[in-house]
């Protein structure tokens, strides 16, 4: 026997509104239930587990522990701009000349993720 992923918890001060974050993110919808003020949330993904946000009192204050990677479906680059300007900040450049690597983001809480090559990006090298 084996245990299925169920969720990919994240704690937050709002709920609801790291969720918005993380629908505009990935694309897909907050669960139909979802509403401001809501103490849990989530982002209901094609495939996989959800993203649950679950409100918590204290802040955050170190580095996550485990983290989300997303591969675009638009070049790394475009992407990084694109969560830019829906409110990503960015906290570090793993990019190399060669066109490989990652670059680190956080969310409008503080929560780093990784953007990573898309399949055309790695394509592109491997040609």
């Amino acid at each position: 026997m084996v245990s299925i992923l169920q969720n990919v918890a994240i704690d937050c001060a709002d709920a609801y509104e790291l969720a918005l974050f993380w629908s505009r993110v990935t694309g897909r919808p907050l669960h139909p239930e979802s509403r401001p003020g809501h103490r849990e949330t989530l982002v209901q993904l094609a495939e996989g587990p959800v993203l649950y946000f679950n409100q918590v009192p204290e802040p955050k204050k170190v580095k996550n522990r485990i983290h989300l990677c997303l591969r675009p479906e638009t070049s790394r680059d475009q992407e990084v701009e694109r969560l830019l300007g829906i409110g990503a900040t960015f906290v570090s450049d793993h990019r190399n000349p060669d066109g490989s690597g990652w670059a680190v983001l956080a969310d409008p809480e503080g929560n780093e993720f990784c953007v990573l090559r898309s399949e055309s990006d790695r394509a592109e090298m491997n040609s």
